[in-house]
């Protein structure tokens, strides 16, 4: 099986080809420091070829809801530093992913009380949690400024500097599913028209400047960037998305990056359009919107030339022996729903491995 071959570049070594894509699952102490669990949950998924963190916000103005984690303080490079020890123990490589929220956040949701801003002032239906435990919608947020521009692109540069001190391989910019940099992308939620809005060229700056200021901290191959051209999801819309995102890959592709992490959309066959377009290592990730990822999708994909890599999150989530699963074509555990967004281990790190679980089912039997 392919999936299951190992992977090598020049700066990427891994020993399959099945990636943990990024997944929210709020497990982190009131200050976004991630909890001792949260060290557990990722090593005990170290098998993946490569492990994309959750969305880590990189400064506190743009915690997209409660209990997400952030990269800004030192108490967060110390919480984060244990994550990256525990899967490097484990024989596994760890990338983070940087979240902004932008539109999407409440004052009740973040640390710091602020409230959201992003490109302009739309705003976002999300459903967000409460530091309290409630929930609510995210509020109308302002439109940022050049100042605001210029400091959230200096906090993504930072943040990629405290992921390296916390012992992570790399960095990657999420610039998908309605977060900031997809914002700057999007028609609906970019109504600027200023250097930073209107035309194509003006709405890739922000993301192209962000890559650039994340590769200058960390190194072109340790910085990676999250595509979804034409998710339709949180309100996001994209008429066209092909025009602005050949430009976009184009652009991206003289950068050197260390890969390229690209959702398909049913409406915008982006794999298959962009794949030409690009380079170097390319993760595709076919469950979004769609049902969950399995190996016989993820194989298809990569049999049919489309991508070098396939993430998979749902299956994750619940099968931390997932590639051993996949290697011995052992069925999948299913979700836990009611404890996804749960504030302890339950739901997290006490899902079985297969060689447990048939003990577990034969006793019980």
């Amino acid at each position: 099986m392919l999936l299951l071959t190992e992977y090598r570049t020049d700066h990427l070594t891994l020993p399959n080809r099945v990636v943990m894509a990024p997944m929210t699952r709020l497990r982190s102490r009131p200050d976004g420091s991630p909890t001792a669990d949260v060290a557990d949950y990722y090593a005990q998924r170290a098998a993946a070829g490569l492990i994309v963190t959750e969305g880590i916000w990189p400064h506190s103005s743009g915690q997209s809801e409660a209990w997400v984690p952030g990269l800004q303080t030192d108490a967060h490079v110390a919480a984060w530093r244990r994550v990256t020890e525990a899967v490097h123990a484990a024989g596994g490589r760890i990338f983070a992913q940087l979240m902004h929220g932008g539109r999407k956040g409440h004052p009740l949701a973040r640390i710091d009380g602020t409230l959201p801003a992003g490109p302009s002032a739309v705003s976002d239906d999300d459903v967000l949690h409460l530091i309290d435990g409630g929930k609510a919608r995210s509020l109308t947020p302002r439109a940022m400024t050049r100042a605001d521009i210029a400091a959230t692109i200096e906090q993504y540069a930072a943040a990629a500097r405290n992921a390296l001190k916390a012992g992570f391989d790399g960095v990657e910019i999420h610039g998908a599913n309605s977060y900031l940099v997809h914002q700057f992308l999007a028609d609906n939620t970019n109504l600027r028209t200023d250097e930073y809005g209107g035309s194509n060229t003006n709405r890739l700056r922000f993301a192209l400047e962000v890559t650039d200021a994340v590769a200058a901290e960390v190194g072109s191959r340790r910085t990676a960037i999250r595509l979804s051209p034409g998710n339709p999801q949180f309100g996001m819309r994209e008429d066209d998305p092909a025009p602005l995102y050949r430009a976009l890959v184009a652009e991206l592709a003289r950068r050197d990056l260390a890969y390229l992490h690209l959702i398909d959309n049913d409406d915008y066959p982006a794999l298959i359009d962009l794949r030409p377009r690009w380079t170097g290592p390319l993760i595709a990730n076919v469950g979004e919107n769609r049902d969950a990822t399995d190996a016989a999708a993820a194989e298809g994909v990569l049999r049919r030339g489309h991508a070098d890599l396939v993430s998979f999150g749902r299956a994750f989530i619940s099968n931390p022996d997932l590639v051993q699963r996949i290697t011995h074509n052992h069925p999948l555990a299913p979700i836990r729903e009611d404890v996804l967004y749960g504030r302890t281990a339950a739901g997290y790190t006490d899902y079985p491995v297969w060689d447990a679980a048939a003990r577990h089912n034969s006793s019980a039997a």
